[in-house]
């Protein structure tokens, strides 16, 4: 990874990562609210909010259909494929740990010059 993160031209491909990020995080976010209306029905006991809760627990399950086919046509979400599943895992870490060593902030922070400041 280059580390001039400031030229556009470094910045190619990142907005489809990023796209593929968010897309992952929304998916989990899916799956744990499924798992929370799971345990709900479980503990609750009004047949009112039973069925109130499963109707969007089912909604909550096709929403991850939806979600996971997208990510399996875009090539983000390998669920079939464990290799290519752990290949792209892998260049995702990799390019975290890169962006993780990155200096973003110089040592140097003097400013002089870089601004115009009247004369006094």
């Amino acid at each position: 990874m280059n580390q001039d993160y400031l030229d556009p031209k470094y910045a190619e491909g990142m907005p489809k990562m990023a796209d593929a990020s968010f897309a992952m995080d929304f998916l989990l976010s899916v799956k744990t609210g499924i798992r929370y209306y799971s345990v709900a029905l479980t503990e609750t006991a009004t047949p009112d909010l039973r069925d109130a809760l499963y109707r969007q627990m089912e909604q909550a399950i096709d929403l991850h259909e939806e979600l996971s086919d997208l990510m399996i046509k875009k090539g983000w979400l390998y669920p079939n494929d464990v290799e290519k599943q752990i290949e792209l895992d892998l260049k995702s870490a990799d390019m975290a740990l890169a962006i993780a060593r990155m200096e973003l902030f110089p040592i140097d922070t003097d400013r002089r010059g870089t601004f115009a400041t009247p004369n006094k």
